[in-house]
């Protein structure tokens, strides 16, 4: 409820950044034309009047570039605020999960020792194996070390379980000291196993696979799905903003997915034939060392 009354706020402030750009960008329009015509077309205009409208042209145009720049920074603060909402309401469910879990599981160990007490061990170990299940659902999401990465795998493993999707979680890395904030992964992550939902809408037996590993010089990870092959004169072009299509995004998604990693030195790729596509991305490891040694340097100065 709190995450859906800050979006629906941030949505608001985002409707009056947008309204303020357009204001500006109206106003700029306007003075430029009376500049215009006062330089070209009136030949009667004195220089004085000239003049004039060029320092107001000046004036003006400063002014609401100064607006329009403060707006768009104000809109992708609110982005990331957003951004890091849905994180945090991940979070909450994977605490409430848990916390879930460990009272269960506490009900589930004395019903258990209760039938090994009379000797029912057959059904002891029926009783366990029905809750197995239960409790390694949580369990196999939570091999990162990054708790914003663990609620979001959490998240979308139980979205896919309600759409009829099987997930494979491969899960070889734990994403100790990533080079980029666990939240801006999780909105890289988010985007592409939304669209690998999608796709899967009209495919009878759904499967979704999400990838995590590393190597000496970078974090990758990688979502395939079964679903139908991305047409290939729209690989090109799909991380770009604007491209849209069943099971290819929606528009954005996938251009900030891409602006994203690129913004940590990161890259992402897609491969897409009949009945499997995959997005497999990278973020370098370097980064890091960089931007020590720069901080290094610069505490030295």
């Amino acid at each position: 409820m709190r995450h859906r009354r800050i979006s629906k706020k941030n949505l608001d402030v985002k409707k009056t950044t947008m309204l303020s750009i357009v204001i500006n960008a109206l106003q700029i329009l306007m003075i430029l034309m009376i500049l215009i015509y006062l330089l070209f077309v009136d030949r009667n205009a004195s220089k004085v009047a000239r003049v004039l409208s060029i320092v107001t042209f000046l004036v003006v145009t400063s002014g609401a570039i100064v607006d329009i720049w403060d707006a768009l920074v104000q809109r992708r603060i609110l982005d990331q605020v957003d951004d890091m909402d849905a994180t945090i309401e991940d979070l909450e469910s994977l605490n409430n999960i848990i916390r879930a879990q460990r009272h269960d599981f506490l009900n589930h160990l004395q019903v258990v020792f209760s039938l090994m007490e009379m000797e029912e061990y057959k059904e002891a170990g029926d009783y366990i194996e029905k809750v197995y299940g239960a409790i390694t659902s949580v369990s196999r999401t939570m091999k990162t070390a990054n708790p914003s990465v663990n609620a979001l795998l959490q998240a979308k493993t139980g979205a896919c379980e309600k759409a009829g999707i099987t997930v494979e979680l491969q899960i070889q890395s734990r994403l100790e000291n990533l080079t980029m904030p666990g939240w801006e992964l999780c909105k890289v992550m988010s985007n592409l196993i939304d669209n690998a939902m999608d796709a899967l809408e009209e495919v009878s037996k759904k499967t979704l696979s999400i990838t995590l590993k590393e190597d000496l010089h970078a974090f990758r990870f990688a979502i395939s799905n079964n679903g139908p092959m991305i047409p290939v004169r729209s690989q090109a072009a799909i991380f770009n903003p604007g491209v849209t299509g069943k099971g290819s995004g929606h528009g954005m998604g996938l251009f900030i997915v891409r602006q994203t990693l690129e913004k940590y030195g990161g890259e992402i790729h897609v491969k897409s034939e009949p009945g499997f596509t995959e997005f497999a991305g990278m973020i370098p490891k370097e980064i890091a060392h960089i931007a020590q040694e720069d901080s290094g340097y610069a505490d030295e100065q």
